[in-house]
């Protein structure tokens, strides 16, 4: 089993963070797109080469977020028509999200075999994610999704202040 952590910085305007591992030592390196559409956040291995991207999908009536990893569409996060709370989900071949993926804190499953992990750290300045993989093979799969619900927390989030002005 792998641990992998990452720590959003916070007020990054750019979205630029790192994922780590248990010796503090870069992983991988997340950057936004800043100012341009298609919103993105390319995912990359310490060569700098891509390993993941997420896009915004732009002309959608309810938000859409697309996962590619290694040039393969692999899920889709969409938002679903509610007029109370939130609702998301998650679409992904052979993948399955358990738990309370909102508050970071569920597991990722691969024909019903745990693959990784995910637990917010609490106490910390940011968002800080403890992400254990089962299966390494797995690893840039599972980095990219966890990126993805976090970019659409925020998405929601944004979406959510402007409306209260």
């Amino acid at each position: 089993m792998k641990e992998l952590y990452i720590k959003q910085k916070v007020l990054s305007l750019s979205g630029k963070f790192t994922v780590k591992d248990q010796q503090e030592k870069d992983v991988y390196y997340v950057e936004g797109s800043f100012m341009q559409i298609p919103k993105t956040f390319s995912i990359m291995n310490t060569s700098r080469e891509q390993v993941a991207i997420i896009t915004k999908k732009v002309f959608s009536f309810l938000p859409k977020f697309f996962v590619e990893v290694n040039g393969r569409e692999l899920l889709t996060i969409k938002k679903e028509f509610s007029f109370f709370k939130a609702r998301y989900t998650i679409d992904a071949a052979d993948m399955e999200v358990y738990g309370n993926w909102w508050d970071m804190d569920f597991q990722i499953l691969q024909h019903g075999v745990v693959i990784g992990r995910v637990n917010k750290e609490w106490f910390t300045w940011g968002d800080s994610y403890k992400v254990q993989i089962m299966n390494e093979e797995m690893e840039a799969i599972v980095i990219a999704l966890v990126v993805a619900i976090d970019c659409v927390k925020a998405d929601q989030a944004a979406a959510s202040s402007a409306s209260t002005f």
